[in-house]
């Protein structure tokens, strides 16, 4: 069932939203070669906490930690740990969200660690904007296929592939609400777009195939051919005009 969220519980989810995105902006000064991926999730979590939240993906369908780490080819879900080092050259996805009177945010960004390669950085580059590019569509009047289509077209111009098994979700007093949003698809199909409508749009693309696999630890995805991948995610709101990004 897609939640329209009253105007309560709209101002009830800036403020964790708000908290979101200026640790995401931090993140970007404190992400280094040498940090391992347990020193970003812990710098999260006091973030969150100094402003009496709760990092909701702790303890979320069991994982382990405040942030999901994810480290060159892992697309989501890396589980943070103090013996995986980062090293010039990486990049890194970031995914975080956190919990206030029982409201969620949820956003990620992909880091460069250092100085990285161009094509890196083309690839972060392409996945920043076909966030943009779907967004247009989160409007009063569209489906949910149109995001997911704007997305698709975009990120494959540049020979791209776009993760298929994961998608974007709405998102409120659950973190994780109908309605899912692919990052693929026709447009004009699936749920119409309403007013007050909260949502996580969230592309994922890799550098080679949208095929990916689960390693052991049952929670990170990484893509079968070992080709990197990029995150870009905020929370949005649907408004009677363009969308508003609640978590930038």
């Amino acid at each position: 069932m897609i939640v329209i969220k009253s105007k309560r519980e709209i101002e009830l989810m800036r403020e964790p939203c708000k908290v979101t995105a200026e640790l995401l902006k931090d993140l970007e000064d404190f992400v280094k070669p040498g940090l391992s991926t347990k020193d970003i999730s812990d710098f999260a979590e006091k973030r969150i906490e100094a402003h009496g939240m709760h990092p909701t993906f702790k303890g979320y369908g069991g994982f382990p930690a405040a942030a999901c780490v994810s480290v060159n080819e892992e697309v989501i879900h890396g589980i943070p740990n103090a013996s995986r080092i980062l090293k010039e050259g990486d990049i890194v996805s970031i995914d975080v969200g956190a919990t206030w009177k029982g409201y969620n945010s949820d956003a990620a960004r992909t880091y460069a660690v250092g100085k990285i390669s161009k094509e890196d950085q083309h690839l972060i580059d392409v996945t920043r904007q076909s966030f943009f590019e779907g967004i247009k569509y989160a409007m009063e009047g569209y489906r949910i296929g149109d995001i997911g289509h704007a997305i698709q077209t975009y990120a494959e111009g540049f020979g791209m592939g776009i993760i298929r098994d994961y998608t974007g979700h709405g998102t409120g007093s659950r973190l994780h609400e109908d309605p899912y949003i692919p990052n693929y698809g026709k447009a004009g199909k699936g749920a119409r777009i309403e007013r007050n409508m909260t949502l996580a749009v969230e592309p994922m693309i890799a550098l080679g195939t949208y095929e990916v696999r689960v390693l052991a630890n049952e929670w990170t995805v990484v893509t079968t051919d070992g080709k990197k991948s990029a995150h870009y995610e905020n929370t949005i709101l649907v408004t009677d005009g363009e969308p508003e990004i609640l978590t930038l």
